[in-house]
């Protein structure tokens, strides 16, 4: 940011230590105007200087300007360190970490040149995680979108990403995932020569596009905002904030960068009055002004000390940012402020040894939350394996003391049977700034550790492709849990789905194993008769889980055996993560995924596979009597029976797990096509008909055409096939007939085969036709035709024209199209006549046109 300087200066802090404050200035507001109406903006320079003049120095201003803030302050180093200062991971820290980088891209209407032709705006934010490039993208007034394509600069297209609906957390928003980009890709993104752009069924070239750049702000943004046109006449404009609190004070400082906000060539001048407006209910609580050109038209600034009315509509998502300039060709963009959207998963692993007193005792806390942009915020925490009865659930942030913890939110009141959830309906800015950069912790303590048994830090779990993440809680992983049970301070969670393929994806998260020199860390899913109960019995099957990267590990298993299949559907499987410190198992978790798979990844048809309802012929009386069964719907169930609930016998499916029911929801997986249907019998939709991207149209399922690919038009030496159970479209080339005789011809232009020519009249009927005392025939491209003769020509590549009729006289050709009367469109019996189509509307079939171009050839 050249036109940003900062500076460090001494302050001391509430405890009276002295500490480092970075200062930062705006020279932009400081930049002399110039003298010459054409002034140029040199590289590495901030102001614009007149041709062949140097840079003079800045003019200093009368009053400091309206523009110096605190830019990404470090964090305070005063606290003891004893509090788990090895289990803290910022997110600025993140943010330097050399194997992930962060990019954004603001993404309009109308490429280079500029040819706008929506009004919708996105905003893309990207992590590049090692060889795969994440992203996140929420957009406005635009349909949903079909692809993700991204492009070199030459318009290149290196990747696309086919959209799925279920693919997203929330509508408005896609997640997707650019696996293994090369390193020649990679150079082009850090280059930032990559564009993105958005491919909708109205705009197949795409609708909305934007470069992918590098910003300093991303690591600490928590609050943000599309802005979109006043004025939705007003295409190819829109623009982003990106926002965040100062880490001690209440300052908000904000980035804003807009396209199409300046017209060019709309004045002399090359700076334009920039407003800039924070609003509630309409009313205007702040208010910037700036000057911005054409060449730089982003803007930073920092609103100082917000109230605390103002911090609380900060949080509840009740401000709105508003941008407009003045002069000659005014525009305005504005957009509502709301807590960062992301495809990330906001999860915790709490642990004993991250305890503020590390403990070992195998238990586990595992914790799904979900911050929404109203403000509210969701929270899921289980808790598996405590030594002594729970007694708190506790957001903190850390401790600023020793002894002294700070307690944001207590969830011990929504805490029964090994679950804290609900809704926090009221948390501040200051706290959603602090969960969204990785700054809170979980903490359950017990009646044996009244300061905590588990203790867990908040982190943001990048998109990974895994859809369960959205609709489960993840399987805890406990000590407590392995047969016999393992008093370890370590845990963890895990996510696991199988797919229509059967094809068994997971992801798990582990916490408090020590630094990865303790040894190596994996993973295996294991098959147990009765619930892992008997945990001496040697484990027949088991398959290796292999992907760890660091305290993570995700991967997919494409051939599962019958039996593990079978205990998956049972709720009779486990995951156990097992160290070199304990080779038979650290952790396990109970696995429960119903499905209708077999051995070798294949689906059972429905027919094939009821669900098992157990015994059915065991009295009531004994299933009341059995300490395991379950109560549910108005009947007992068996423990291990699964059955389709009355509330949902369709897409749910629900379990007797020792007297406790679990009902799952059928997940349905990504199809692999663009077009669905959903069976008003089936759960999940399936594929339907195909979209060929050459002439931008559906065909139904089996359906054969010659392809249009453009610039070439119509291909008749290729035959597509639509496939319609997978959505593909298959072309291959059109097998030519053997032919007898010598010298075939190609009839049209555009025909693919050659053809036998047809037979010629006798030589001797020709010959007499042509004496100079008897009337000629004419010839008219290949062919003779005899005196007073009369046929349609056929004009290549058109083929035959049949509202054209030639006739021979004397040798000479006439030809002469059917002519129309006056009343031919009123008329009924004329209406459908294909040859006076003249008079209809401009949507006339592309036939006619080629017809009227063969009439004025033919004169």
């Amino acid at each position: 940011m050249r036109c940003v300087i900062c500076h460090c200066e001494t302050q001391r802090n509430r405890r009276g230590k002295p500490v480092g404050k970075v200062n930062c200035k705006n020279m932009k507001q400081d930049c002399p105007v110039p003298t010459c109406p054409r002034a140029t903006l040199l590289p590495g320079h901030c102001c614009h200087t007149c041709p062949k003049a140097l840079p003079g120095p800045l003019e200093k201003s009368s009053e400091p300007p309206f523009d110096t803030f605190e830019y990404f302050q470090d964090k305070e180093d005063e606290l003891d360190k004893p509090y788990n200062d090895r289990s803290y991971l910022s997110s600025e820290g993140l943010a330097r970490d050399d194997a992930r980088t962060e990019f954004v891209a603001l993404l309009t209407s109308g490429p280079e040149p500029w040819h706008p032709t929506s009004s919708a705006v996105a905003k893309a934010r990207f992590t590049l995680l090692r060889s795969y490039l994440l992203f996140s993208i929420s957009y406005e007034r635009l349909g949903r979108p079909s692809r993700v394509r991204f492009s070199d600069p030459e318009g290149t297209v290196l990747f696309e990403h086919p959209v799925q609906k279920s693919a997203a957390p929330e509508d408005g928003m896609l997640c997707g995932m650019w696996r293994t980009v090369s390193k020649a890709n990679i150079q082009l993104l850090r280059a930032e020569q990559l564009r993105v752009s958005l491919i909708t069924r109205a705009q197949p070239s795409g609708e909305v596009h934007g470069h992918i750049l590098k910003h300093r702000a991303l690591f600490a943004e928590t609050f943000g905002a599309i802005l979109t046109s006043s004025d939705p006449a007003h295409l190819g404009a829109g623009g982003m904030a990106m926002l965040t609190l100062s880490d001690t004070e209440n300052n908000l400082h904000f980035i804003l960068m807009a396209r199409g906000l300046l017209e060019p060539g709309a004045g002399e001048s090359p700076w334009v009055p920039l407003r800039v407006r924070i609003l509630h209910q309409g009313q205007t609580l702040r208010e910037v002004h700036a000057n911005i050109t054409i060449e730089d038209p982003d803007f930073a600034e920092v609103l100082s000390d917000l109230s605390t009315h103002e911090l609380q509509w900060l949080a509840q998502g009740q401000l709105r940012i508003v941008a407009d300039t003045e002069g000659q060709h005014p525009r305005q963009l504005e957009g509502t402020i709301t807590a960062r959207r992301s495809c990330d998963t906001i999860q915790s692993v709490l642990c004993g040894a991250d305890a503020l007193q590390p403990t070992k005792t195998g238990a586990v806390g595992s914790a799904k939350l979900a911050l929404h942009e109203n403000g509210t915020l969701e929270y899921q925490v289980r808790v598996v394996g405590t030594a002594s009865e729970v007694v708190g659930v506790t957001l903190e942030t850390k401790p600023r003391r020793k002894n002294k913890r700070n307690v944001l939110f207590d969830m011990t009141p929504s805490y029964r049977d090994g679950l804290a959830q609900g809704v926090w309906h009221s948390p501040s800015a200051r706290d959603a700034h602090m969960l969204l950069q990785n700054e809170l912790f979980l903490n359950v303590a017990t009646k044996d550790w009244v300061e905590g048994e588990l203790r867990g830090q908040v982190i943001s779990l990048p998109y990974s492709g895994l859809l369960a993440r959205y609709t489960e809680m993840p399987v805890p992983l406990a000590g407590q849990l392995v047969s016999p049970s393992v008093s370890s301070g370590a845990g963890g969670h895990a996510w696991l789905s199988l797919d229509e393929h059967c094809h068994l994806h997971y992801e798990i998260v582990v916490a408090g194993l020590g630094r990865p020199a303790d040894g190596t860390v994996s993973a295996q899913l294991h098959g147990v008769a009765e619930l892992g109960e008997m945990g001496s019995r040697p484990h027949l099957h088991k398959r290796m889980l292999k992907g760890f990267y660091g305290t993570e590990a995700q991967g997919v298993v494409k051939d599962l055996d019958a039996e593990l299949l079978q205990h998956l559907t049972q709720g009779t499987a486990f995951l156990q993560v097992s160290t070199k410190a304990h080779p038979r198992g650290e952790m396990r978790g109970w696995v429960h995924i119903p499905n209708r798979c077999q051995a070798g990844g294949a689906r059972l048809s429905t027919g094939e596979a009821e669900l098992s309802e157990g015994p059915k012929s065991r009295d009531v009386e004994q299933l009341k009597k059995d300490p395991n069964s379950c109560f549910f719907e108005g009947q007992h169930r068996a423990h291990g029976t699964r059955w389709a609930p009355d509330y949902d016998k369709k897409c749910s499916i629900c379990s007797c797990q020792k007297r406790t029911v679990i009902c799952d929801p059928i997940l349905c997986q990504p199809l692999n096509c663009t077009r669905q249907v959903h069976p008003e019998e089936l759960c999940c939709p399936v594929c339907e008909g195909c979209y060929f991207d050459g002439d931008k149209t559906w065909r139904g399922s089996g359906t054969r055409w010659h392809p249009v690919v453009p610039p070439f038009g119509l291909i008749k030496c290729a035959i597509c096939t639509c496939k319609g159970t997978t959505g593909e479209v298959h072309c291959e080339k059109v097998q030519c007939p053997r032919l007898t005789c010598a010298n075939p011809v190609r009839v049209s232009p555009s025909d693919c085969c050659k053809q036998c020519p047809a037979p010629e009249k006798s030589v001797p009927e020709l010959t007499d036709g042509m004496q100079a005392d008897g009337p000629r025939a004419c010839r008219f491209g290949r062919r003779w035709y005899l005196n007073n003769e009369s046929w349609h020509p056929s004009v290549p590549p058109f083929g035959e024209m049949k509202c054209i009729l030639c006739w021979c006289v004397s040798g000479e050709t006439h030809c002469q199209r059917q002519e129309c009367p006056p009343g031919a469109c009123a008329s009924p019996s004329r209406r459908d006549n294909p040859c006076c189509a003249k008079c209809r509307s401009l949507d006339a079939p592309p036939e006619k046109m080629h017809e009227a171009t063969a009439e004025s050839w033919s004169h």
